[in-house]
């Protein structure tokens, strides 16, 4: 069964200027990654959690900072992998220096046996809209085209 996930695209303006907030996954895949491997704070959860709940617990664990406000749908998309990704877009302001992340153990190098602790996401940004569609993975830029449609 393809997995779900739930997320939040934070926004703000600056002099007049979009930016959305965007996360760099941990761990030795990503580590020399950029364009195209950044993300919205998200993950996944099962279907007796609702979606929106889900994404706000997942943007605190990733962040470290807890997110409220007037939530706005950008509905679903699907990435490469098959999973499903639901999506909010919500206004704030955080400072990304101050992200802390939760941890999980990464069998590292692999088949090793060798447990490593990996931050979810290892440091955080904000983009104006060009930058964010070149860093975000590909399947996640419609969610902010949807953003910039419904501001």
């Amino acid at each position: 069964m393809p997995k779900q996930s739930a997320g939040i695209l934070l926004y703000r303006k600056t002099d007049n200027i979009l930016q959305v907030f965007l996360a760099h996954p941990g761990g030795p895949f990503f580590k020399n990654k950029d364009d195209g491997s950044w993300t919205i704070p998200k993950g996944e959860f099962l279907d007796d959690e609702e979606p929106l709940a889900a994404a706000k617990r997942e943007f605190q664990e990733e962040t470290g900072q807890p997110i409220d406000g007037d939530f706005i749908s950008l509905g679903s998309i699907k990435q490469k992998s098959g999973k499903t990704v639901f999506a909010w877009a919500v206004e704030g302001d955080i400072h990304h220096e101050n992200i802390a992340s939760n941890v999980f153990d990464l069998e590292w190098p692999p088949k090793s046996g060798k447990m490593i602790p990996i931050p979810e996401v290892d440091r955080a940004e904000w983009f104006d809209i060009v930058i964010a569609k070149q860093k975000i993975n590909p399947a996640q830029i419609p969610l902010i085209e949807r953003l910039i449609n419904i501001l």
